[in-house]
């Protein structure tokens, strides 16, 4: 097994590291019509689709290859993503001067497609299956490099908690912080900030209801396969499985998950977009609709974050989800 090196320290020192290009993002209340019911919380949303590249895997990615050697940047970099890791990797790159490229998973979406080649890193284009296996095997003979793991990796997750120094700043009595999980780095690192710096609060994630790993690796007790997983529009939350070497992470870190539909997902889309004209991706959309359910508000919260982790979606599937071509 890894021995893991996070903590609140070196999440700080990864807040040394990344503000030359992460943004720190505001926190802002969704105000929702109509007056509160009797003991819903209030919801705040951590908008990290006003990240550079759309998404908060710039904080991670920056922090990782910032750590990189001259002769590692030489050789070139590469990470497997849905979109938006390889957006923060290829910026990253960029920066330092080295070459990247990219395996991307056959699902990923034209617009995230899009935006990797624009910062001038190389696709190579695989069926899902294998991209999820390069992930778990953390490496592929297809790529030539220094591997930059989407997500199991410390410096990655170290970058990520610092969105969770933001939080406790901005909302010191926080006391829930909601965050969509795809292979759980962004969940690790606000868990390894949260529980030194507001250990009352309490950390949840967020899944669809076709992609939905954490929440059986808690029911069964263990690292699990979601059998009959899904593709959607979901495509940057709810891999596969829960990898061995996150699992102690995720169930030390980590309250619950919270399963919603894909009609929960896209109805907060569209809520989000009325209330505060902001276009979150499925994602984030995952960890907004399970702030705004029902089942959620009876667990007591008063003063809830969700991270409105991206926002990078095609504006014509953006519509159709939320019928604003309807409007």
């Amino acid at each position: 097994m890894m021995t893991r090196q996070i903590s609140l320290d070196t999440v700080r020192d990864a807040a040394t590291r990344i503000y030359d290009v992460v943004v720190r993002t505001p926190l802002v209340r969704l105000e929702l019509p109509g007056p509160r019911e009797n003991g819903s919380p209030e919801i705040f949303l951590k908008l990290e689709s006003l990240q550079p590249i759309g998404s908060f895997k710039i904080r991670g990615a920056y922090n990782a290859v910032r750590h990189l050697s001259p002769a590692q940047l030489a050789e070139g970099v590469w990470t497997v993503s849905a979109g938006n890791a390889a957006q923060g990797v290829a910026l990253s790159a960029r920066i330092a001067g080295a070459p990247c490229s990219v395996m991307v998973m056959d699902t990923a979406p034209e617009t995230k497609l899009r935006s990797i080649e624009r910062l001038g890193a190389a696709i190579v284009k695989v069926p899902y299956d294998e991209a999820w296996r390069t992930v778990e095997s953390h490496g592929s003979d297809r790529m030539k490099g220094t591997f930059v793991h989407p997500f199991d990796d410390d410096l990655f997750i170290s970058g990520n908690g610092t969105l969770a120094l933001e939080i406790v700043e901005d909302l010191p009595d926080v006391d829930a912080v909601i965050a969509p999980i795809g292979g759980g780095g962004l969940l690790a690192g606000i868990g390894a900030a949260l529980r030194e710096l507001r250990p009352e609060a309490t950390l949840y994630g967020a899944e669809p209801a076709t992609a939905a790993p954490l929440a059986q690796s808690f029911a069964r007790g263990e690292a699990s396969i979601f059998e009959g997983w899904t593709a959607s529009f979901v495509d940057g939350a709810g891999g596969k499985s829960v990898l061995p070497t996150m699992w102690p992470l995720l169930r030390t870190l980590v309250a619950d998950s919270i399963v919603v539909s894909l009609d929960e997902a896209a109805a907060a889309m569209k809520t989000v977009a009325d209330r505060l004209h902001v276009i979150m991706e499925g994602a984030a959309a995952c960890a907004v609709a399970a702030a705004l359910s029902p089942a959620f508000a009876r667990r007591g919260h008063r003063n809830v974050v969700a991270v409105v982790s991206g926002g990078n979606i095609d504006l014509t599937r953006f519509a159709e989800l939320t019928g604003a071509c309807n409007t």
